[in-house]
């Protein structure tokens, strides 16, 4: 082979060779495409943030007032936004579970109120060791904070007062000083919560309109906050003062409602003695302290991450049982 023809077949060898490399390269990474697109495909949805797990609280009532009731044999269907979700477990609550408890009195009660302090006090004391208590006083201005939470019951026990009875302590409406005490859970570890409100819960702050449970903004608010952190409410409902004066059964009928509404919303539960005072805090006690009983923790898959407010279904399909439970949460 003469000396210019092996320099021109090298030339062309290595021309070869430099324009193989690139179309090899592009060839694997043309391959590699689809396999990321089959993997992406196939990636399960849970994986992702598409799925969490969501913890609620449920309140348990056995019809027939059986005293025994295993949590083994408790059957539930979860829905959330209208689909069905997967349950990852039910953890029973036991009786000596501490509890985080906010008791708020409103302070323009009529006067019978003062005679409630006592059963009150003494319901306090009997807590589980280990829980937490706040008092306050839902007030004209600001939220009275008479005992910040401490796990000193017969302090929190003593913290409570004879509320003023007076028409000048209205507060703006109960439910901008329920959203303000709230907020003072954040501080607070996680786990059972409820919050006690003592009120006539009627809402005028934005005329007669606004005492519909369908119509109070803040009433509202309320129920969005309570669900965020998990807090049941439970309502007592005493007349106030102003109430007792309008004597307006419509009024009186709204502000009923709105109580329902704030408890049935947050798997708590709303009592009431006809449309007057209770003559007793007795029988709304013992109801409040069996339901504090009879809890468990429900945990579920949800498969709903986008922000804004889910709607939470749950049936019991075990005979005789009867369930409360939040109406949605918000994230």
């Amino acid at each position: 082979m003469t000396r210019g023809r092996s320099l021109l077949l090298l030339v062309a060898l290595l021309s070869v060779s430099l324009t193989q490399m690139p179309f090899s390269s592009a060839g694997r990474a043309a391959a590699q495409e689809p396999a990321r697109d089959q993997e992406k495909a196939t990636r399960p949805e849970s994986q992702g943030p598409s799925a969490r797990p969501m913890t609620i609280p449920i309140g348990i009532r056995v019809r027939g007032g059986k005293p025994e009731f295993e949590i083994r044999t408790l059957d539930l269907n979860v829905n959330e936004d209208g689909e069905p979700q997967t349950i990852l477990y039910i953890r029973p609550v036991s009786t000596t579970s501490p509890i985080t408890i906010q008791i708020l009195f409103q302070d323009d009660l009529v006067n019978t109120a003062a005679n409630e302090i006592k059963p009150l006090a003494e319901f306090i004391r009997q807590l589980p060791k280990g829980s937490r208590v706040m008092v306050a006083y839902v007030r004209s201005g600001t939220l009275d904070v008479r005992q910040k939470f401490t796990q000193d019951l017969e302090k929190a026990a003593n913290a409570l007062r004879i509320p003023m009875g007076l028409a000048s302590a209205a507060p703006y409406n109960p439910y901008v000083e329920v959203l303000e005490a709230l907020k003072r859970f954040d501080s607070q570890p996680s786990g059972r919560r409820a919050m006690l409100l003592v009120s006539d819960g009627l809402d005028l702050s934005r005329g007669i309109d606004s005492s519909s449970p369908a119509q109070s903004l803040d009433l509202q608010r309320a129920i969005g906050q309570a669900q965020k952190r998990s807090v049941a409410i439970y309502s007592f409902f005493v007349p106030s003062v102003t109430l007792n004066n309008l004597n307006n059964q419509a009024l009186t009928a709204n502000a009923q409602g709105s109580l329902q509404r704030l408890s049935d919303e947050t798997g708590g539960k709303a009592l009431f003695q006809g449309t007057s005072a209770p003559v007793s805090f007795d029988p709304f006690l013992r109801d409040l302290g069996e339901s504090l009983d009879r809890q468990v923790a429900l945990t579920y898959l949800s498969t709903h991450p986008r922000k804004g407010f889910h709607k939470i279904q749950i049936r019991s399909l075990t005979p005789g049982v009867d369930i409360s439970y939040p109406a949605g949460y918000s994230n």
